[in-house]
């Protein structure tokens, strides 16, 4: 007997700055986040996207991934799309992007995927403030004078 439907496996999800496909066939990834390092906020991304392998399923589905708010309740955005698997060992790899993303304070943020409303996976996306290195809280007027010396 063989199976019509098998849910299929989540083998990678990455969040990152662009997916590119060469003529080949093969995709590049650039700029990977592990985190989001940002020097102020509130702050707009204009693209993320993310890049989602699936294998080992038979059938017809339906994939569902979200940005979740540091509340963890608030969906700030949210992409859907349809694919099929004809074998069990073929593979689809979708790549879905975010656009105009507003980062309105730090905290842990993060990324749902599921198909056919299956939560297959859930990971962090930290949203750290950091100032740039180069600013000097001494002398915030004027960054490009050095501080007055000390007189003894």
């Amino acid at each position: 007997m063989n199976p019509t439907r098998i849910l299929p496996d989540l083998q990678c999800s990455l969040l990152c700055e662009e997916v590119r496909q060469e003529v080949t066939g093969s995709f590049f990834l650039i700029g990977v986040f592990n985190f989001l390092r940002l020097p102020q906020l509130p702050v707009v991304f204009g693209r993320l996207c993310i890049f989602n392998r699936w294998t080992a399923g038979i059938g017809k589905f339906h994939e569902t991934v979200r940005l979740i708010a540091p509340d963890q309740t608030t969906v700030l955005r949210k992409a859907e799309m349809k694919f099929e698997l004809q074998e069990a060992s073929a593979t689809s790899t979708n790549a879905m992007f975010f656009g105009n993303v507003e980062f309105k304070v730090a905290g842990m943020y993060f990324i749902e995927v599921l198909v056919d409303d299956v939560m297959k996976l859930r990971y962090p996306v930290p949203v750290v403030l950091v100032p740039p290195p180069n600013q000097n809280p001494q002398n915030p007027q004027n960054p490009q004078q050095p501080p007055p010396e000390k007189k003894d």
